[in-house]
């Protein structure tokens, strides 16, 4: 057994490292780096290199455990103004429009594989949620910058539905495995999801609390704040878990409530939180590389194939025009949150429930399942940049490069301490004053350090430090940023005319003589109707249609009111024309002018 110890270390050592090396590819080629992952795991495997590996328990208590810190972190991450602002249409996703995707896909899977009824929607189940893991890196790490709404949408939804995806596939296998009867399966169903998600958000509220107030109160050494508060996301998830409550539900509340307080240690947590998903990540997709068996993916590799393609171009694009329609979103919007599908390792994790309950299928329900995957990375994971500039999504940036570190500082100060390096041409360097509510202290020239009273004009690369609120950050991102000019397709994402955000909209819309504006707007100001529509919050790049042009969002002061508007009176300025998914509202107005139009079609 000692003589074992060594060569397990290296191989695994060896795996993880090869992962983090092939990143550079997919950094490279625009390749999802969970696929070099997951890749690297299968080349390792048992058709690869001969690693054998078929303890699917053990894959999942890893898969599980890796899971529950990758959830913890994207709730970290979520900001609550996202959540605000994505939160209806996020949570119905979430839920119904997982609920919907599995029952979709298990009609498919009924008919393609012949399989009973209960294990093809268990395949539904088990590929209806969108993997949070590749998302956030696609959308985060990737560089990709789309409008704010739509991207929290996509990123509050990955992040929230596993939890049901997990209750789906649970409970259709206990009732295959039980044989019971199928005349309760609603109410079984129902009552378990009351159960399961309640205790989940209710215990992820109370621990997410109980995780900042420990924190808060305890003084330990710096490093082991981060350690102690990821010990006691994990100690909730068990905890739950052992309650009949979803634990994975629970720990992304938590994190959402964690990150969203203020909490000790706050920029310490959130760069080792960083680097621990990575590792989860790395482990989960080499794990479940491992356990599979690719030359057994070849009888079952067609009528797989086209479950993977029914689903993201059928059944996923289906559930979420469903789950939208109440909501004010367009239909270039619409169409990437259904392209955004992807899945990943979770739907494998998924997988390997039936096969380590020894259900008689499970070998089979494990290879469709990660042959989805593949080809969802494949297919999806590539095209999201190509996909989202086709549609006109990706904001372009209002400003410069910016050469800047934040600072912790101890406790749970109000203030961040910045460091800006300024750059050449920025407006500090052409003398446009700091406001008031900026703190400077001190200034570092050529290695001497000064106070800021003292240093006089600001000169290219000095080191400007200052005590500032987090919320003005990005206007201070302004000043010390080099010059951006609006290039032509800039102009035609934000629109060719500018308009004034306080003028009213009743003078826009006898300007251009729109039509299907409702009456009750026309009181409001222009920025009013825009927020109005938006729900409540705007961000730089969000459009709304007023009757037959598009106001965009051009710039936002730190208190969220609009200061910019820009104007397309072509609507497709900047963006594809989708005849599908249209909005409810566009149903609406198309429903009115039908029924305008028929009486006077009897008149006549």
């Amino acid at each position: 057994m000692l003589d074992l110890i060594f060569p397990a270390f290296l191989v695994a050592a060896g795996l993880v490292l090869a992962s983090v090396m092939t990143s550079a590819l997919a950094f490279r080629f625009g390749a999802p780096l969970l696929l070099v992952f997951l890749g690297v795991g299968l080349i390792a495997g048992e058709d690869g290199l001969g690693i054998t590996y078929d303890d699917a328990n053990s894959a999942y208590l890893i898969g599980s455990l890796a899971l529950a810190i990758i959830l913890f972190d994207s709730g970290f991450n979520t900001k609550l103004k996202s959540l605000r602002q994505a939160a209806a249409p996020a949570i119905t996703l979430a839920t119904l429009g997982v609920a919907l995707t599995a029952a979709l896909v298990g009609v498919a899977a009924r008919y393609i594989f012949g399989l009973p009824w209960l294990e093809a929607l268990l395949i539904g189940a088990i590929v209806g949620s969108t993997d949070a893991a590749a998302v956030f890196f696609l959308l985060r790490v990737g560089g990709i910058t789309i409008r704010e709404h739509v991207r929290s949408t996509l990123e509050v939804e990955s992040g929230s539905n596993d939890p049901m995806a997990v209750f789906l596939t649970v409970t259709l296998l206990a009732l295959i495995l039980s044989g019971e009867s199928q005349n309760n399966l609603w109410q079984d169903l129902a009552t378990g999801f009351i159960l399961q998600m309640g205790l989940g958000v209710l215990m992820g509220i109370i621990g997410g609390y109980a995780i900042v107030a420990v924190a808060n109160r305890i003084t330990l050494e710096g490093a082991l704040y981060p350690i102690g508060v990821l010990s006691a996301a994990i100690c909730l998830f068990g905890l739950v878990g052992m309650m009949g409550g979803s634990g994975f539900l629970a720990v992304y509340v938590a994190g959402l409530v964690a990150g969203n307080s203020r909490i000790t240690g706050h920029v310490g947590l959130r760069r080792f939180m960083e680097g621990l998903t990575w590792v989860a990540q790395i482990a989960m997709f080499l794990t479940v590389g491992l356990l599979a068996t690719p030359s057994q993916f070849l009888d079952i590799a067609v009528p797989a194939v086209g479950i993977a393609l029914v689903l993201t171009f059928i059944c996923r694009p289906l559930a979420i025009w469903l789950c939208l329609l109440p909501f004010s979103l367009q239909r270039n919007e619409t169409a990437f949150i259904s392209w955004v599908g992807l899945r990943g390792a979770v739907s494998i994790l998924l997988g390997i429930i039936p096969l380590a309950a020894g259900l008689e299928n499970g070998q089979l329900l494990f290879n469709i399942a990660y042959i989805i995957v593949l080809t969802s990375l494949l297919l999806q994971g590539w095209t999201i940049r190509p996909m989202a500039r086709w549609l006109g999504l990706i904001v372009p940036p209002r400003i410069g490069p910016v050469s800047r570190v934040g600072l912790e500082l101890p406790g749970r100060s109000d203030h961040e301490l910045i460091v800006y390096r300024v750059v050449d041409e920025s407006p500090v360097l052409r003398g446009e004053r700091l406001p008031r509510w900026a703190r400077p202290s001190l200034v570092v020239r050529d290695g001497r350090s000064m106070r800021y009273q003292y240093a006089g004009r600001l000169r290219e690369n000095d080191l400007v430090y200052m005590f500032v609120a987090p919320q003005y950050v990005r206007l201070l991102d302004r000043l010390f940023a080099s010059p951006k000019k609006l290039s032509e397709n800039d102009a035609e994402f934000f629109g060719k005319f500018t308009l004034d955000p306080n003028k009213p909209l009743s003078a826009l819309v006898e300007a251009y003589q729109l039509r299907f504006v409702p009456e009750r707007h026309l009181g409001s100001s222009i920025s009013e109707f825009m927020i109005h529509r938006l729900g409540g919050t705007a961000e730089v790049g969000d459009r709304v249609t007023c009757g037959d042009v598009d106001l965009i969002v051009r710039d936002v002061n730190t208190n969220g009111e609009i200061t910019e508007v820009g104007l397309a009176v072509d609507q497709a300025e900047g963006q594809a024309q989708i005849p599908l998914f249209l909005s409810g509202a566009e149903i609406w107005t198309w429903l009115k002018q039908r029924i305008r139009r028929k009486p006077s079609e009897d008149a006549q």
